[in-house]
């Protein structure tokens, strides 16, 4: 699923903050965001922002400037981190409907082409980056989660089920796959060229992963988190770099394999999971309880050393229902 960075909305909820004469907090989906005070109220139309979001620089976005100016190569913009103002935590930009005027929209749609928002992306090491082959196989999914705050609707229907939950780790995606007798290596967007610096296909070769999934004799895929040194700053304390897997998918079923049949997997080709913290997982009664368990420390901390885990993905084990609850503690410390 792609994700929408800038979609018209409806204000669900309007508080006051604490000690605060001038600001407010909306509530939009599952994303809290501080406003001006009466700027909105329950029930309005706004354009709302997400956390991510890469705005260009034009005039009716310059008050970003002090706050977030940024520069995504050579493109000049402003992006939208996870902030808090007066203790309160606000996650992305809620902008009048007026920014629309004259265009039909529908709640819920993207209108991030509209308004020449796109997605920031941080500077990518040279090793990492590669060549590109081609872009992402259309024969298999991307590994991007769906944030719960955009899934909030379903909140209450989700706590019937049971999950596990894993640790989402701060690396980088990587997806190795063999598909009719070729194999590939592909990084979050890209298809990549083999070539001897690219850390991703380093990797591939000195786990013989190629040779892995040959010998279990189908087209499938295993996707996980390259982590280690020379990656967003090697958090760990790794020596080298390794890959924690989270996904194996049957490329001729279209289809995830349930989690039973992934750890087998993983386990017959003599890799590693990432860390799973929990089997039997219901939700809290709240998302925002569920946000705050979303803190915590990760099981890969160094020893002497506690490092604030990037969050949780939740999963069902038969991979019907999955998304990922990144932990605000984390994002405000991002980089």
């Amino acid at each position: 699923m792609e994700r929408k960075l800038v979609s018209p909305v409806v204000i669900d909820d309007v508080q006051p903050i604490d000690g605060a004469d001038l600001i407010e907090v909306a509530t939009v989906k599952g994303w809290k965001l501080v406003v001006k005070k009466n700027e909105f109220n329950i029930g309005d139309h706004a354009v709302y922002c997400e956390i991510d979001s890469f705005l260009p620089v034009r005039e009716e976005f310059e008050f970003l400037r002090k706050s977030s100016y940024r520069k995504m190569g050579e493109l000049e913009g402003f992006r939208l981190k996870t902030m808090k103002l007066r203790g309160q935590i606000s996650q992305g930009l809620l902008l009048p409907v007026s920014l629309l005027e004259g265009y039909a929209y529908e709640i819920g749609e993207d209108v991030s082409a509209r308004l020449g928002v796109i997605k920031y992306e941080p500077p990518i090491p040279a090793a990492l980056g590669g060549i590109a082959k081609g872009l992402f196989p259309s024969f298999m999914p991307k590994t991007d989660e769906e944030r719960i705050q955009n899934l909030s609707g379903q909140y209450e229907a989700f706590r019937q089920h049971t999950f596990y939950v894993t640790e989402k780790l701060d690396g980088s995606s990587v997806t190795f796959y063999l598909n009719e007798g070729v194999f590939g290596v592909c990084s979050r967007n890209l298809d990549l060229e083999e070539t001897a610096d690219n850390t991703l296909w380093k990797v591939a070769r000195a786990e013989n992963i190629e040779e892995k999934l040959a010998a279990l004799g189908k087209n499938i895929a295993i996707q996980g988190e390259l982590i280690g040194e020379g990656i967003q700053g090697n958090a760990y304390g790794l020596r080298g770099q390794t890959v924690r897997f989270f996904n194996a998918f049957d490329i001729d079923r279209y289809e995830y394999l349930a989690l039973d049949e992934f750890k087998a997997l993983i386990a017959s080709l003599g890799l590693q999971t990432v860390p799973i913290l929990d089997l039997q997982y219901t939700l809290p009664a709240s998302l925002d309880e569920l946000l705050t368990i979303a803190d915590g420390v990760s099981v890969l901390s160094p020893q002497g050393k506690a490092v604030e885990r990037e969050g949780l993905v939740i999963r069902s084990t038969d991979r019907k229902i999955s998304f990922k609850v990144i932990s605000n503690k984390f994002l405000l410390n991002e980089r």
